[in-house]
């Protein structure tokens, strides 16, 4: 089995995407961070005549936007329930669609700028681990058709799983076709590859030191040089640094875990996922599934938030909640076990900000995929001056000093969510 992303090691990055041989002096844009919210913001900056250089300290996509699970679900992570109590039924409404929204727009980008990234409209079942979250499922439907106006997901009573997966292990499920997926390296990539040919230049192995603001701009200094930028973009979410210390005190990185088996021969293919769903359960400790484009079991999760957990032991973990999933894979080898950092911020929703001149745009808190290359999309308008506002941009950002002390805080926060699921 090898540590190392099965993504990236089956699509590896392209060596015909050209990247800056050396560092600008000068830019209208700097971004910080080339993944899904850099290169969409990019994008957008570029079309609109900026010059614009795209920073990443590793090869592009390299962090999260390559090592997810490449599941676009409906929905921000905080619940709507909350979103509604806490900013309103009209801005939870915004949200809500904005979300959905935010899956139709990786189809655009997708279509518009021919990624070859196996992209499908899925749908994913939303799996009930207790019966209480199945009735949980219910009200929640009844929720979104009544003061949502969305009627696509439909309940399934566990007597009706078995059209939708090989598996006895829940009671109950929800169904929703809207749901997409892909594989995220060739996303990443594909990406980038646009990014480039809309005339951004691409800077890897490019790590900012220091960033400073000035009269006019900003100054950059990194590993291969300086940088002055009129606008800086940190687009980094769980791989935020201390450039920005406000910004860093926003949002905390936490780790997920992926497992994939090899290859399975067709007919298991269609026992365990008829449909070819994107899977995840209703635990605080989720787990998340599904059938990669080349037949394997994609498996991750997480029983514990540490960034650094070893991951042949977090593989054992893992194969063990596959095999209480599905038992049929018992004997079948795993080929690959990575991890990656979520950037999740104290309210569990994306944020804009701005702080000392500098933007930044993060907070996927696992809704990466889709969530991140819109709000990427958006701030990139922000920037160029196409849009003047952003409802990411007005919530209030909670912040907390004890983001910077991670290592201390999530032992403890693991613990309460573990206590959550052995009771809830």
């Amino acid at each position: 089995m090898k540590t190392e992303n099965f993504w990236a090691e089956q699509h590896p990055y392209p060596k015909n995407i050209p990247v800056c041989e050396q560092l600008p002096e000068r830019v209208d844009v700097a971004i910080v961070g080339g993944g899904f919210t850099g290169m969409n913001a990019a994008l957008v900056l570029a079309q609109s005549g900026a010059r614009v250089a795209v920073l990443e300290q590793n090869t592009f996509g390299w962090g999260a936007s390559s090592r997810n699970g490449g599941m676009l679900t409906p929905g921000l992570k905080a619940p709507l329930s909350w979103i509604r109590k806490t900013h309103g039924l009209e801005l939870a409404r915004h949200f809500w669609g904005w979300a959905l929204e935010s899956i139709d727009h990786v189809e655009r980008v997708v279509t518009d700028n021919n990624i070859a990234c196996d992209w499908r409209r899925s749908g994913h079942l939303a799996l009930a681990t207790k019966p209480a979250h199945f009735e949980r499922f219910r009200s929640n439907l009844t929720m979104l058709d009544r003061d949502f106006g969305y009627r696509n997901g439909r309940l399934l009573a566990p007597s009706e799983l078995k059209t939708e997966i090989g598996s006895t292990a829940f009671h109950g499920a929800v169904v929703d076709d809207v749901s997409g997926s892909v594989h995220p390296a060739k996303y990443a990539f594909g990406l980038a590859a646009a990014v480039v040919r809309s005339g951004a230049l691409l800077c890897e192995d490019t790590r900012v030191l220091n960033l400073r603001a000035g009269t006019g701009g900003h100054t950059l200094r990194t590993n291969r040089g300086t940088l002055h930028a009129r606008e800086v973009l940190l687009a980094t979410n769980g791989y935020t640094t201390y450039l920005s210390f406000r910004a860093r005190s926003g949002i905390f990185p936490v780790g997920s875990y992926i497992i994939v088996t090899e290859p399975l021969p067709a007919a298991l293919q269609a026992e365990l996922s008829p449909r070819g769903r994107m899977m995840y359960d209703s635990a605080n400790f989720l787990i998340y599934f599904r059938l990669t484009p080349d037949g394997r079991m994609l498996f991750g999760g997480r029983n514990n938030l540490s960034t650094a957990l070893d991951l042949h032991d977090s593989a054992q973990r893992l194969q063990e909640r596959m095999v209480a999933v599905y038992p049929q894979l018992r004997d079948v080898p795993l080929t690959h076990s990575w991890t990656g950092k979520l950037g999740i911020t104290f309210d569990l929703m994306p944020h804009i900000g701005r702080v000392n001149g500098v933007t930044y745009a993060y907070g996927y808190c696992g809704h990466g995929v889709s969530i991140s290359s819109y709000l990427g999309k958006e701030v990139g308008e922000l920037l160029a001056g196409k849009r003047t506002a952003s409802a990411f941009l007005t919530i209030p950002h909670p912040r907390n000093p004890v983001a910077f002390f991670e290592r201390l805080f999530l032992p403890f926060v693991a613990q309460w969510y573990r206590l959550q699921d052995a009771l809830a």
